[in-house]
């Protein structure tokens, strides 16, 4: 028996709720871990306290891969800040503005750009944010429609992809799902080859993908995206600097010490060459972290796309952003520095006005860490469960509650109807979870386990044919996978939502507000026209075509024009 049942939601729920409320992230989500915090310790709030810092804020501030992505946050915070008050950012939209010459045109190289850099969300968000804000601000487009681009192509391409940072752990939780089965692991069963299988299936992030050319290319928004650009539209360049996450000014220095309201533009490189180093150093360390990790399973004569899928799916993701991001940032101070762009006074404190403009960001991701730590299922110091809720003390297993009251854990064979609705219900479900607890991995590695079976059997019963290929099981799996970035995009505590935020210089709720109605619609017609559908045999392929001309439909007859 679940030992806190629907109490186990309390802490996401009211974390959730506040920050809406309130739209003041920080002090929210506390308020949720300090509930959470009052459940694990029996209501005593002395232990509360004590656990709140012991048990979830300190071990989450201290996890090896959170200080690596803190660093690499506040290196990029650091390298934009100087090369906006060096005036590479001026340089670098007069480079672009052949190919922004308005709205449209801008916002599909941004598309572009988020395709090109496929290998890593948090790297995708932040790099894109700082290259395209001063392009946005240009040409009067809102700060809330770049947050939804950045976002947009964050964690669907990271996903999708290949030979991404995601790999590995897809690959493994798919491994997981898979030795869970009654019989083993079937003969022939390859987690990378039904991850390949279920990439048409994962609905809801190929068209969240495509929704952002739509609208694009349609011109036009609705919901509060349509204010919002129509307000960015009609105000006045006075140089107000929008709010970030806690209420305080978001954007780089806008001054170059001279008085001047804005840096004065020097020659695009300065921008390119640390952002373009950024990318080349985390790739090249990748790529030999990757290969160091195989050791001998690296195989050099196989295949380049499956060498890549083996070295990417090995690499240290965390450690190879924090030396790219240190890479950039000391290759903008040795810029500045050689070409004598800025005295060392105005250099520092262009460093320090990067720096802070993403503590904010640093805080909400670490509170949001520990939020997914005190719902989930692991010890104080990150060792798995080995009998049920055995950290009952100190986690929540939120995750597994919302698991069994959809999905059970009896190992029964499904019935005709949870057969027809499991690929709708365990997306679902993965939006649940990955909006309480604002982590789309961890959903992930919760969901995926439990489902595989369940599909297994569902998709078993009645026939004698391929299981692992049949459309009800990849459907099932990538419904999961598909459903967990879906509730990452709506969540106002996911990292990567946070991190869209500061990086475009848009207020937080802000941008969830924009992107909810946006992220809802696609919801909304990949289930009607997607999960559902599937489960009785029609075509992904047809389902497909289906959704995107519906969305197309949905853009032209709910929005206008800005």
């Amino acid at each position: 028996m679940h030992p806190y049942g629907v109490l186990s939601l309390a802490p996401p729920v009211i974390a959730v709720v506040l920050a809406i409320a309130t739209r003041r992230i920080l002090l929210s989500v506390l308020v949720g871990l300090f509930a959470g915090a009052l459940l694990t310790t029996g209501g005593d709030p002395l232990r509360a306290l004590v656990d709140l810092g012991e048990a979830h804020l300190w071990p989450t501030f201290i996890e090896p891969s959170k200080l690596r992505l803190f660093a690499f946050t506040m290196a990029m915070g650091a390298t934009v800040g100087l090369i906006h008050a060096a005036g590479g950012m001026q340089g670098l939209v007069a480079l672009m503005t052949p190919l922004a010459r308005g709205p449209r045109s801008s916002q599909l190289t941004g598309w572009l750009l988020g395709l090109m850099v496929f290998f890593d969300d948090y790297a995708n968000t932040l790099l894109l944010g700082g290259a395209l804000r001063p392009v946005f601000d240009r040409l009067r487009m809102s700060r809330e429609k770049l947050a939804y681009l950045v976002d947009s192509t964050a964690a669907p391409v990271a996903g999708l992809a290949v030979v991404s940072t995601w790999v590995a752990v897809e690959l493994s939780y798919i491994q997981e799902g898979l030795e869970n089965l009654p019989s083993g692991v079937p003969e022939g069963a390859n987690p990378f080859s039904l991850f390949v299988a279920c990439l048409p299936y994962r609905f809801y992030v190929i068209q969240a993908l495509l929704f952002v050319p739509l609208v694009a290319l349609l011109g036009r928004d609705f919901g509060p995206m349509l204010q919002a650009e129509r307000d960015a539209r009609n105000r006045k360049l006075d140089g107000e600097p929008a709010t970030s996450v806690v209420g305080v000014a978001s954007d780089p220095p806008t001054t170059n010490g001279a008085g001047s309201p804005e840096p004065i533009a020097t020659h695009w490189s300065n921008a390119v060459i640390p952002l373009g180093l950024t990318l080349v150093v985390v790739t090249g360390l990748l790529v030999a972290t990757g290969v160091a990790n195989l050791g001998d399973r690296y195989d050099a004569a196989a295949p380049v796309l499956e060498k890549l899928r083996d070295i990417f799916g090995a690499a240290e993701s965390g450690l190879a952003l924090m030396y790219g991001g240190l890479a950039g940032l000391g290759s903008a101070i040795l810029l500045v520095r050689l070409r004598n762009l800025l005295p060392p006074a105005e250099t520092t404190d262009a460093l320090v006005r990067g720096v802070l403009t993403v503590l904010p960001a640093i805080a909400i991701l670490w509170l949001a860490g520990s939020m997914s730590r005190m719902t989930g299922n692991r010890d104080i110091d990150g060792a798995p469960s080995t009998t049920p809720y055995e950290y009952s003390s100190v986690r929540l297993y939120t995750g597994e509650y919302l698991s069994q009251k959809l999905l059970g854990d009896d190992g029964a064979a499904p019935s005709a109807t949870l057969k027809a609705l499991l690929p709708t219900g365990v997306f679902v479900l993965s939006a649940v979870v990955a909006f309480c607890t604002g982590t789309s991995f961890g959903t992930m590695g919760l969901v995926v386990p439990m489902v595989v079976p369940i599909a297994y059997a569902a998709a078993s019963s009645g026939g004698t044919g391929d299981v692992l290929g049949a459309p009800l099981f990849l459907a099932s799996l990538g419904g999961v996978l598909a459903g967990a970035i879906f509730g990452d995009h709506c969540s106002p505590i996911s990292d990567t939502t946070i991190l869209s935020s500061i990086a475009s210089g848009c207020d937080h709720m802000a941008h969830v507000r924009t992107q909810l109605p946006y992220a809802m619609a696609v919801a909304v017609v990949v289930v009607l026209l997607g999960t559902l559908p599937l489960a009785l045999g029609v075509s992904v392929w047809l389902l497909l075509g289906l959704q995107t001309a519906t969305l197309a439909a949905v853009i032209w007859f709910l929005g206008e024009k800005p």
